[in-house]
């Protein structure tokens, strides 16, 4: 995965998958320093970090950046991410990267530690399915260690507030429009972009078998997905973690963060 393709600027894929997100959620940096805070708070600056459907790399680059001491284990299932990310930190040796399904039982054992000061994800826990989610759930609280801590930074809101949501939304929507108009990249037309990349067009082919291609309209809607900080709050005690609470939200998003 490591292999060096001539001609590919890896940095660039970053930068072009940040900005892509980040027409999505503007605000996506200030979820992260919440994330980075909370794990200084309760681990210190040299943590054991598992990022978590890494993508990549994202939250793995954020947390180097910030902690040089700082080793990083990065998991996803996704072809062309991994590939990304493994170049882009070919030569770093504070990171490695893991394929594994985070739906298949036994995703752990490919695991290269036993036990992790910090569980980081963002963005990606959204895409499973209500058992699936909560049966990962009770898997993290054995590969945190005691003390430990999980955050996740995801699409949750608050239901109690419908015409204050609805205002959000639009506004959010007016905004994407506007950015689109001047030439932002959404979630497909990147897609795209990377499957013309000679260096990637094989995993993405793989990843398009695997999961799906962001550029087809899906043939049917996605079923129902848990929504609100409420039920991850609730879901990850119930797992058996000692106190879970959210520590920053948006109109549309929030961390939520759980100690083991």
């Amino acid at each position: 995965m490591t292999e060096k393709k001539a001609g590919t600027d890896w940095p660039a894929w970053q930068a072009s998958w940040d900005r892509q997100q980040e027409w999505y959620m503007p605000d996506r940096e200030e979820r992260f320093r919440a994330m980075l805070d909370m794990t200084e708070a309760l681990i210190g600056p040299a943590p054991v970090i598992l990022d978590l459907a890494c993508g990549t790399g994202t939250i793995t680059d954020r947390v180097l950046r910030r902690f040089p001491d700082a080793r990083c284990t990065g998991v996803d299932l996704d072809p062309a991410l991994l590939t990304i990310a493994a170049h882009s930190f070919a030569d770093d040796r504070r990171v490695e990267f893991v394929t594994a399904d985070l739906t298949d039982p036994g995703w752990t054992r490919a695991l290269p530690r036993r036990s992790y000061d910090a569980v980081l994800t963002a963005t990606a826990l959204h895409w499973l399915d209500t058992e699936p989610l909560r049966a990962l759930y009770r898997q993290l609280t054995g590969v945190l260690r005691e003390g430990g801590v999980f955050l996740n930074a995801d699409h949750m809101v608050d239901e109690s507030a419908p015409i204050l949501n609805a205002a959000a939304r639009a506004h959010a929507e007016a905004r994407k429009e506007r950015e689109q108009a001047a030439g932002a990249q959404d979630w497909a037309a990147w897609w795209s972009a990377v499957a013309e990349d000679p260096a990637l067009s094989e995993p993405v082919r793989r990843r398009f078998v695997l999961l799906d291609d962001p550029r087809v309209p899906l043939a049917a809607p996605r079923p129902a997905r848990p929504t609100t900080t409420d039920w991850h709050t609730r879901t990850l005690r119930e797992a058996g973690f000692r106190e879970a609470r959210p520590i920053w939200c948006s109109p549309s998003d929030a961390v939520v963060a759980a100690l083991r």
